[in-house]
């Protein structure tokens, strides 16, 4: 054998091998400068989230002071130097309809027509009703198209209905016949709440809302939201022209509270539970908390909180 060509080929295996060892060092490398990267992005996304959170929460404090108004500029807030702020509203929960209270008062030509209007026939829109009403009441007893215990088991859904009223808009989805109300509706939740005193705000439900409790077309129940409004026509100014009774109101749209007791229940104007919304945002990062407040002017009681992370 040749000395010199045994030499080469040495030679060759170990170029060979250098070069394969400094390839692997080299993905190892890219590898650990990925992770690194990865863990600084998470560290940052991190660290902005808290931030986010925390300007959140300055939002929910601004607003929860009985002195700031809805319309106050400090519930906006935002700095160009450093990309970060936050954004509050003031809500009246008393502007959607109760459902625990409609249903739990068994008003069901309230809910019966309101789904009729969504688009449910005359016998669907009765039979999500009496739905409601087994899912709350106390008892097994099947309403005359309603759903208890044993359909529900049928669909293999284990200890429902709950049997009291519904303490999360979500569990209102579970009752049968809710599915085709969400498919017709998908915003039905922007209707309905669980934490109002149990009456619609007439001073702060929009028309369609006040139509349905009023049994009128839209047309005629926008007259309320105008006269709140005032000669301006923008709300939360001096000449606002809020109601002082719900006879008040009826009166104007030519409803007889004495005749029809059952149209002037579902109503009032005075209703202390608000929600307060604010979204924190620092560099991309937004943060969103709730919180649902009673008297808030007064002594306030914080009814229920909630955070999520905003997309």
């Amino acid at each position: 054998m040749n000395p010199s060509g045994a030499r080469k080929r040495r030679n060759g295996s170990a170029l060979v091998a250098v070069l394969f060892l400094i390839a692997i060092l080299a993905l190892a490398a890219v590898t650990a400068i990925r992770v690194v990267s990865f863990d600084v992005d998470l560290a940052t996304a991190q660290v902005h989230g808290f931030r986010a959170r925390q300007l959140a929460e300055m939002g929910i404090a601004v607003a929860s002071n009985p002195a700031v108004k809805r319309t106050d500029p400090l519930l906006r807030q935002f700095s160009e130097e450093s990309g970060e702020g936050f954004e509050a509203r003031i809500i009246s929960e008393g502007e959607k309809f109760n459902i625990n209270a409609i249903v739990l008062r068994q008003d069901e030509q309230l809910l019966k027509s309101m789904f009729i209007d969504w688009g449910l026939d005359l016998d669907e829109a009765q039979a999500v009703v009496d739905a409601l009403i087994d899912w709350v009441d106390a008892n097994d007893e099947v309403g005359l198209n309603g759903a208890e215990s044993e359909w529900y088991l049928e669909q293999g859904r284990l200890n429902q209905p709950f049997n009291r009223p519904f303490y999360h808009l979500d569990e209102v989805r579970l009752v049968r016949g809710m599915d085709y109300i969400e498919a017709l509706r998908p915003d039905w939740r922007e209707w309905f709440t669980i934490w109002s005193s149990g009456a619609l705000d007439l001073n702060e439900a929009p028309a369609d809302l006040i139509a349905a409790a009023a049994e009128i077309p839209v047309e005629e129940a926008a007259v309320i939201p105008e006269t709140v409004r005032g000669p301006d026509g923008i709300r939360d100014t001096e000449d606002d022209a809020p109601f002082q009774s719900v006879e008040q109101a009826l009166a104007l749209l030519g409803v007889d509270g004495t005749l029809r007791p059952e149209v002037s229940a579902r109503m009032t104007v005075n209703d202390t539970t608000t929600r307060l919304e604010s979204i924190g945002s620092v560099a991309g990062a937004k943060r969103k908390i709730t919180v649902i407040v009673r008297n808030r002017t007064g002594r306030p009681a914080v009814l229920d909180r909630t955070e999520e992370v905003m997309p």
